[in-house]
C-alpha cells in the first residue's frame, strides 16, 4: 500500500469582478477495494456554500454556489488516499463471454442498457469501419478485443493536449487521426458499443513517478463490463489496460458529463478569463 497526496488547483482571473454562478465539482476520488480516502479538503475562494452529494453512478459530487462577487476564482483540492496494490489483470471472465462476438445475460443487460447505445450516432458507421478496418477475427477473446483496440489508438493516433472544453466526435478523431485522453477515450467507448459491449467514460489522474517532471495530470480513459470481472478500465492513450497509475475521480454514460469543474458566470460582455491548472500527485510515509 502507498499514501498519495492530490493536490489539483484550478484559479479563474477575471479582468473585473463577475457573479459566479453554481459551480459542480468532481475532484473526490471513488473509493473502491484499492482506493480508501484518508483526508480530503476544499479551499474555495470567493465567499461559497458548498453541498455534498452522490449522482446516479455514486460519483461524488461537491455543488458550490457562491455569495459574493469577484475577480477571481479559487479552487484548491487538497486529497490523502490510501492506495492498494492491485493486478489489474486477476479476473477471470465468465465462460459465456470469453469470446468475442455474445449477448449479455438479461439481469445483467438490464442494468447496463444506458452504456450499450453509440453516445454518437451519427458516428456509428465511420466508428463500425474503422473497427472493421482493424483486420480482427472472429470468434476472438474478448480481452484481446479490447487489448488490440486500446493499443491501436495509443500506437497510430497522435496525441495533442487540447486546451478547449468538450469532447471531439470520435468521427473527427478518426478524421485528423489526432485528439487528447478525453478524445481517445470517447473514441474507444464508442467501438466498444459498436460491438455490443457496455462501456462507460472515466475521469481522473495519471500518476508516474514522484521523480518524473510534470508527474501527474488530470486524465480520461474508458472502461468496459466484462461479465465475472465487472467493470474494467483501459486507457487507449497509453495503451494499457488500468492499474495503479490511475486515479478515478467520476465515470459516465457520455464523455462530456464529468468535467472536474463546470460552472458559469455573469459578467460584462466580452469578459474572458485567465485559466489556471496545476496538479501534483506525491508519495507519503506509510499510515499507522
Amino acid at each position: 500500500m502507498r499514501r498519495l497526496n492530490i493536490s489539483h488547483v484550478t484559479e479563474y482571473l477575471f479582468p473585473v469582478p463577475v457573479t459566479l454562478l453554481p459551480h459542480r465539482l468532481l475532484l473526490r476520488p471513488r473509493e473502491n477495494h484499492n482506493v480508501r480516502i484518508e483526508s480530503s479538503a476544499l479551499d474555495i475562494f470567493p465567499a461559497h456554500g458548498l453541498q455534498w452529494k452522490r449522482d446516479v453512478l455514486d460519483n461524488s459530487v461537491a455543488q458550490v454556489h457562491f455569495t459574493a462577487a469577484a475577480d477571481r476564482l479559487r479552487i484548491a483540492s487538497n486529497v490523502v488516499i490510501q492506495h492498494y496494490e492491485d493486478n489489474p489483470f486477476d479476473f477471470l471472465v465468465d465462460d459465456y463471454a470469453v469470446n468475442h462476438p455474445f449477448a449479455y445475460a438479461e439481469a445483467e443487460r438490464i442494468d447496463l442498457a444506458p452504456f450499450l447505445p453509440a453516445v454518437y450516432p451519427s458516428d456509428r458507421e465511420v466508428v463500425r469501419s474503422w473497427v472493421d478496418g482493424l483486420g480482427l477475427r472472429w470468434p476472438l477473446q474478448t480481452f484481446t478485443l479490447l487489448d488490440q483496440m486500446n493499443r491501436h489508438i495509443a500506437g497510430r493516433f497522435v496525441y495533442q493536449m487540447r486546451e478547449e472544453p468538450g469532447v471531439q466526435s470520435p468521427a473527427l478523431t478518426l478524421a485528423r487521426n489526432s485528439g487528447s485522453c478525453r478524445d481517445f477515450a470517447a473514441l474507444f467507448m464508442e467501438a466498444c458499443r459498436c460491438l455490443g459491449l457496455a462501456s462507460r467514460f472515466v475521469s481522473g489522474y495519471l500518476f508516474t513517478s514522484d521523480i518524473d517532471a510534470g508527474n501527474a495530470s488530470t486524465h480520461a480513459w474508458a472502461e468496459v463490463y466484462l461479465p465475472g470481472a465487472g467493470w474494467r478500465g483501459f486507457d487507449p492513450t497509453a495503451g494499457e489496460v488500468v492499474g495503479n497509475r490511475h486515479i478515478a475521480t467520476a465515470v459516465a454514460r457520455h464523455p462530456e458529463a464529468v468535467p472536474p469543474v463546470a460552472g458559469s458566470f455573469i459578467g460584462p460582455g466580452g469578459t474572458s478569463p485567465m485559466l489556471v491548472v496545476s496538479v501534483r500527485v506525491a508519495t507519503l510515509g506509510q499510515a499507522m
